[in-house]
């Protein structure tokens, strides 16, 4: 069922969406309703009888918005384009893997687990926040620092630094975000 969601994405409709990743049964990224069962759709088979339609729902109980949205469309034709300096600026952030070995060995984490998103959340943020391409930077950075919690709650114990396998620098971020929020 994947591989035609993927085909009708291509060929039909652009706007299709839907969520996808290893396409092998393993992440559980495309579960969907396939004909009245929840199941994923990387390995459900399309009934080799094709008078019969496939009926495909979102899963039950569950918010349906599309994974990427953006707050205005970009101008038709309009590339966003960086110089290799604002390139370079993102190096060392993008390439975090989501394995939260930085903030399951976080102090401050285990401390205020409800009030600090934790290192792996936060190098993500700095991502876009340090993106010359994204326009809400600002709004992106005030809504770490209004309760002055979430990104202060670092202590910069450095515990994620030396656990990354990515070598990566989560309170080096979040020290630039700290820095850029006092300065502005």
């Amino acid at each position: 069922v994947l591989d035609a969601l993927q085909k009708i994405k291509a060929e039909e409709d652009s706007t299709l969406s839907y969520r996808r990743s290893c396409r092998e049964g393993i992440c559980g990224s495309c579960s969907m309703n396939i004909n009245g069962t929840n199941t994923v759709a990387c390995l459900k088979p399309i009934d080799s009888d094709t008078t019969k339609p496939t009926y495909i729902t979102p899963l039950p109980h569950m918010l349906v918005e599309p994974w990427l949205k953006t707050k205005k469309p970009p101008e038709d034709g309009k590339e966003y384009r960086q110089t290799p300096e604002q390139r370079k600026s993102l190096d060392w952030l993008y390439e975090c893997i989501l394995c939260a070995c930085c903030t399951s060995s976080c102090p401050s984490y285990w401390w205020y687990p409800e009030e600090f998103f934790g290192p792996v959340a936060l190098i993500h943020a700095y991502r876009w926040i340090c993106d010359s391409r994204d326009d809400f930077a600002e709004e992106r950075l005030r809504a770490l620092t209004e309760d002055h919690k979430c990104l202060y709650r670092c202590r910069t114990i450095l515990n994620c630094t030396a656990t990354c396998p990515k070598s990566l620098n989560p309170a080096n971020a979040i020290n630039k975000m700290k820095a850029r929020h006092l300065t502005s």
